[in-house]
């Protein structure tokens, strides 16, 4: 029997959310593999930064002292902005803050690169 690929996998993710609706406990072993899930995506971001910055790192020093501080200190603005987005996107006056300090550290990066490509 031959299954459009499409369909199989409709019903392997039916079969999956059938089997957390259906069995006692499926909603905490669904919070636990998607606890597993995030973690390998962080860990992959974290191994993906340090493989960049060990290929690019004379790249980084050259930009000079207050160019890499500035840019450090704007990767870690929007480190910590993106882990409080749920706390911060609930609407009001710390929505704003979080488009701000986003927006202000996109600008940081920028300026940065484009400063060092000037010369």
């Amino acid at each position: 029997m031959n299954i459009n690929t499409n369909v199989r996998n409709l019903l392997i993710i039916l079969v999956i959310a059938a089997l957390v609706l259906v069995l006692p406990n499926g909603g905490t072993a669904a919070r636990v593999a998607l606890q597993a899930i995030s973690l390998g995506f962080l860990s992959a971001i974290a191994w993906i930064a340090s493989r960049m910055y060990r290929e690019h790192r004379t790249t980084l020093y050259s930009l000079g002292d207050r160019r890499r501080c500035v840019l450090y200190v704007a990767v870690g603005v929007a480190t910590l902005t993106f882990s409080a987005s749920g706390r911060m996107l609930g609407g009001g006056i710390p929505t704003v803050a979080w488009l701000l300090l986003i927006g202000g550290s996109a600008y940081a990066v920028y300026a940065v690169f484009r400063s060092a490509k000037q010369y």
